[in-house]
């Protein structure tokens, strides 16, 4: 019944203000009660010293019955809830105004009577009621006489009996009633502002919450906002912005599995293809010569070995490449960045591509700026990068072009770029070019030898070093490679 916050809030509301009233009505019938019982003494406080100082009732250790009678009856007749009584010097009772066989004491105490004699005795002041041994009431005292040898006490109770009866009925009075619902009606106004403000900031907490089961269940509903106010925030717009982060991370995360598993799909499927050309290839010339060992010619037979030579190398570099592509993706291969000269690796890795480009009659050209910063990363990467680029341009570049590399300062970088002269890439496809496997079909007319995995290792080495690598292509005119590399700074 009580399971959302709402509801226990409002639970403990109402209770706390059950309680708070009771407190309430408790505190202020005491007060009322207390400042009733100080406001009668204080009035009064003299009373007895008036009757004492108008008539001597004891002298010579003898009371004054007559005087007595006549102080009583006049007393009781001008007010009648006061109750007299006489006291010894050792506060027994010896005389009173009671009616015989009210008075169940026999004498009271003389603490609160010494007290209340004192000079600014901080009131009321409660002493022995004589009718009742279980209570306490206010009263005033005087000396018997003020002066001289103590004979006694006038001791003058200030709430008789039908007193008592009066404080009773005025528990049920009107005014009592008015303000206790006075004081109910506030409590259930209180209440009600409080139930009202607490639906408004747990209501963000349902909107969240119904907001988290919907993203539970797969709904696509929207999510709470992640912009925080500038004045401030408060735990639930912290909340609401930090689940918003986690949803948009989670459902990123989700997109990039979703996309990671459909790129290992395509890649088995493109690993199977691109495997099972050579392996057939190689299972057919294999068994060919088995079949004709004796009576094939030896040319025929050079031939052969040749072909199925040439389909393995192609299944070796094929196989390298998908283990260095895993190895890039899984972080297996630790970076290690280091200062080093770009033109000195670039003039390096050109070097490996010049007797290959001089079968195909292709220039590879570089342009390297004088006094080139060293650069700060991996370099066996780097070189990797390049040797994917260069080995791409001259590949695709025909007899008589040209590949050139250029690389020049820009902005606390080194700029990278390997350009050829090629046959280009469809502008719809260039994408794409990153994606593995991926050939476009007129160059896979002439891809022998091709994994298609050469530029998502570049791309994959880029983004190991934070970097982002551009291309620019048109058909028949040629293609760019960029790519940036950060300045080494000592110390």
């Amino acid at each position: 019944m009580f399971r959302t916050l709402y509801s226990k809030l409002a639970l403990v509301l109402t209770g706390l203000l059950c309680l708070v009233g009771m407190a309430i009505i408790l505190v202020a019938g005491f007060s009322a009660e207390m400042y009733q019982k100080e406001a009668a003494q204080r009035l009064n406080l003299d009373l007895a010293d008036h009757i004492v100082s108008e008539r001597l009732l004891i002298r010579d250790n003898r009371i004054d019955e007559e005087g007595m009678k006549d102080i009583f009856h006049m007393l009781m007749v001008i007010n009648p809830r006061i109750e007299i009584y006489l006291l010894d010097p050792e506060g027994r009772i010896l005389a009173y105004s009671a009616d015989p066989g009210k008075v169940k004491r026999k004498e009271v105490s003389l603490v609160p009577v010494r007290a209340l004699l004192e000079k600014a005795p901080r009131l009321p002041v409660l002493g022995d009621d004589p009718r009742n041994p279980a209570r306490q009431k206010v009263f005033s005292v005087a000396r018997i006489p003020e002066k001289g040898e103590l004979q006694g006490y006038l001791y003058v109770i200030l709430g008789g009996e039908r007193y008592d009866s009066v404080v009773q009925k005025l528990k049920g009075s009107y005014i009592l009633q008015v303000s206790a619902w006075l004081i109910f009606a506030c409590l259930l106004f209180s209440l009600i502002v409080g139930l009202v403000l607490f639906a408004t900031m747990t209501g963000r907490l349902r909107r969240l919450s119904n907001t988290i089961q919907a993203f539970k269940k797969g709904s696509s509903d929207a999510s709470p906002g992640t912009k925080i106010p500038g004045g401030g925030v408060d735990e639930i717009t912290l909340l609401e912005s930090v689940f918003a982060e986690m949803r948009q991370r989670i459902e990123s995360q989700v997109d990039e599995l979703q996309r990671a598993d459909t790129e290992r799909r395509d890649m088995i499927a493109n690993v199977s293809h691109d495997l099972r050309t050579p392996l057939a290839t190689l299972q057919g010339y294999i068994e060919t010569m088995l079949l004709k060992d004796k009576s094939l010619p030896e040319a025929d037979r050079r031939l052969y070995l040749e072909t199925a030579l040439k389909h393995c190398g192609r299944l070796s570099v094929l196989v390298s490449e998908l283990f260095e592509l895993a190895k890039l993706e899984s972080y297996d291969s630790l970076m290690v960045c280091e200062p080093f000269h770009p033109g000195e690796l670039v003039q390096d890795v050109v070097q490996k591509f010049k007797l290959k480009a001089a079968e195909k009659k292709i220039s590879i050209l570089t342009n390297i700026e004088r006094d080139l910063p060293l650069v700060n990363a991996d370099i066996g990467l780097i070189e990797r990068a390049l040797e994917n680029l260069i080995e791409n341009a001259v590949h695709y570049t025909p007899e008589g072009g040209e590949v050139r590399l250029n690389l020049a300062p820009d902005q606390g970088n080194i700029r990278v770029q390997v350009r050829d002269s090629g046959c280009g890439i469809p502008e719809d496809e260039l994408p794409l070019i990153f994606n593995r496997f991926f050939q476009s079909d007129k160059s896979r007319l002439n891809s022998t030898g091709h994994s298609g995995l050469g530029l998502s290792i570049v791309q994959k080495i880029m983004e190991l070093h934070g970097r982002d690598i551009e291309v620019e292509s048109k058909i028949n005119s040629g293609t760019t490679f960029t790519f940036h590399l950060p300045c080494h700074s000592p110390g």
